[in-house]
């Protein structure tokens, strides 16, 4: 086995098992109530990349979840497969404040850690695959279904450039 699979797999078990850990998780949460302002299911299906001389993967299938602390506040984690093919795990918050709210639809902000890029000299860990994300997001919701759309911004040390992100969601809570 080549050395650098090793060390990927070294590296996304434990964060696979932190993954699954957390969804398993969610059924504690629900019964603390801290999930009290909905629990969403949300399924990353695409991306649009904004480089039209590059390559990359435009089917990028995931699951993950959205826990509402609050009107204003989520906890966000999940996987998904990557446009450079490789597993990406994320985790982090959610920010849509009321005054950015209109009707079905609504802006918010996403900040957290994802794995699966290299990030350089922004990059955690020995190999620098996990990394910071901070990205605006277009959260539209009717009843118990819903869709985001978020702006990825770009990572310079993958040569990744503006990437936008399409999930499909619903809402469990």
């Amino acid at each position: 086995m080549k050395t650098s699979a090793i060390i990927s797999k070294r590296i996304h078990v434990p964060l696979l098992l932190a993954a699954l850990a957390a969804f398993g998780a969610t059924s504690n949460v629900l019964a603390a109530g801290v999930c009290g302002d909905g629990l969403w299911a949300d399924a990353m299906i695409g991306s649009y990349h904004v480089h039209p001389k590059k390559h990359f993967d435009q089917f990028n299938p995931g699951i993950g979840v959205e826990c509402w602390v609050a009107p204003q506040w989520a906890l966000t984690g999940g996987y998904f497969r990557n446009s450079l093919s490789a597993p990406s795990f994320y985790g982090g918050g959610v920010w849509a404040p009321e005054f950015a709210h209109w009707g079905y639809v609504r802006l918010a902000a996403m900040g957290g850690l994802i794995s699966g890029y290299d990030y350089g000299k922004w990059g955690i860990g020995h190999d620098h695959k996990l990394g910071p994300v901070l990205a605006p997001l277009i959260m539209a919701e009717y009843g118990r279904v819903g869709a985001n759309i978020i702006l990825i911004p770009p990572i310079p040390s993958s040569d990744l450039p503006f990437t936008l992100g399409f999930q499909l969601r619903i809402r469990f809570w």
